[in-house]
């Protein structure tokens, strides 16, 4: 009900910045959650103010992390202008620069959570702790709204050129755009903060279902999980980059066919072979996950029941913290890499078609899979590992 109030907030806006206009719905939704819950829990019971702590500290967290979010990926602020700045020199320094980027923005995230777990742990034990992923994700229906927002810009202002209808119209879509970059990167934020949150609680759950009280870092088969563990993230992040890099040379090369084949085409006169491109995308989109999925499924099964219970409790450890760190490096710098290229576009440091230009395509190219693939994938990979330590549990 608060993300639906917040979205009609935004709806019947007259006017205004449009990220701006996006924030204040999700702030004037996490005010009304906020108040709400408080209501409700008065009347249940007086301890039940502790619970209530524990959603504000969780939304809160939530508030802060796409604050984050958006300094590192907005043009608005320094970080993006300096990438920006750095394609002047280019593709390798602007590469260089976004990673950079990504990786600084990683700090706020981990101490916001850290915190988070602090003190949702100290008012309610291991269930604040997931009431704390639940208040983060209360206002889901507006953060997923914004998130949304996003491809439905870029598509907008992709059709706005094909279409060629007109400069103002394009600009006017390229501004949406770049907004969108930035929402997208805050909804992705919100995602990877609750899923670490909630497979902290579920790692929680195995160790006290295999009847583990500590995880004893002087035993060599702790260490060995906790490394496995953090090697999962690069590796599965590895895979569905690697695919969207074989998928989009398949369909390069099927462009490069059809314009030497399809007489006219070069020429605007015929029309290409939508279909055969789409049908490239859509298989490699089914196949080339099949063995990430496994990977995720089986390595946490075979952990278990060769190295033992420790070692698996060591796995879900290190994956929570590689992955969790990864997934916000991989959104922001993305996120960062797309407005660099949209901040040059809109005639800043040489304007479109320059050389600052085309150094920046390039880093938007390494960012689309950072921030549209592996990055959003990997807070699944670290809740369903947990979820399978959990269901082997009782077999250990």
């Amino acid at each position: 009900m608060v993300s639906l109030i917040g979205n009609l907030t935004i709806i019947f806006a007259k006017q205004g910045e449009p990220q701006s206009l996006l924030n204040k719905g999700i702030w004037l939704a996490s005010i009304l959650m906020a108040a709400g819950s408080f209501i409700l829990l008065k009347f249940v019971s007086p301890e039940a103010i502790k619970i209530f702590g524990a959603i504000i500290a969780g939304l809160i967290s939530g508030l802060i992390i796409g604050l984050s979010t958006e300094y590192f990926t907005s043009s608005k602020y320094r970080p993006t202008k300096s990438l920006a700045e750095s394609s002047l020199t280019g593709a390798g320094t602007n590469i260089i620069t976004g990673l950079s980027i990504g990786m600084q923005s990683t700090i706020i995230p981990v101490l916001v959570i850290s915190t988070t777990i602090f003190i949702s742990y100290h008012l309610a034990g291991l269930y604040g702790i997931g009431i704390a992923a639940v208040g983060m994700l209360s206002t889901l229906g507006i953060t997923l709204a914004t998130d949304t927002y996003g491809p439905v810009a870029d598509n907008a202002a992709g059709i706005a050129e094909m279409a060629k209808m007109g400069d103002e119209t394009r600009k006017r879509a390229e501004q949406l755009d770049a907004v969108g970059n930035t929402t997208a990167a805050i909804g992705k934020g919100f995602a990877i903060g609750s899923a670490a949150l909630t497979a902290l609680v579920l790692s929680v759950s195995y160790l006290q279902i295999v009847g583990l009280k500590i995880l004893d870092l002087s035993q060599p088969i702790v260490i060995i999980g906790v490394f496995i563990g953090g090697l999962m993230p690069f590796l599965f992040s590895s895979l569905s980059m690697q695919a969207v890099g074989q998928s989009a040379g398949k369909i390069v090369q099927e462009v490069r066919r059809q314009f030497k084949n399809i007489p006219g085409l070069m020429e605007g006169t015929a029309q290409p072979d939508y279909e055969k491109c789409i049908k490239i995308a859509t298989n490699a989109a089914l196949k080339k996950m099949i063995l990430p999925g496994l990977i995720t499924i089986f390595v946490p099964v075979i952990i278990g029941f060769t190295l033992g219970k420790e070692a698996l409790g060591g796995l879900l450890i290190g994956s929570i913290v590689t992955g969790f760190l990864l997934a916000v490096m991989m959104a922001n710098s993305g996120g960062a890499w797309d407005n660099a290229k949209k901040y040059i576009e809109e005639g800043n440091l040489g304007g479109k078609g320059s050389f600052s230009h085309k150094a920046a395509i390039v880093g938007d190219t390494v960012g689309d899979p950072f921030k549209d693939t592996a990055g959003p994938s990997l807070n699944i990979l670290i809740k369903l590992m947990s979820i399978i330590a959990i269901i082997i549990a009782p077999l250990l």
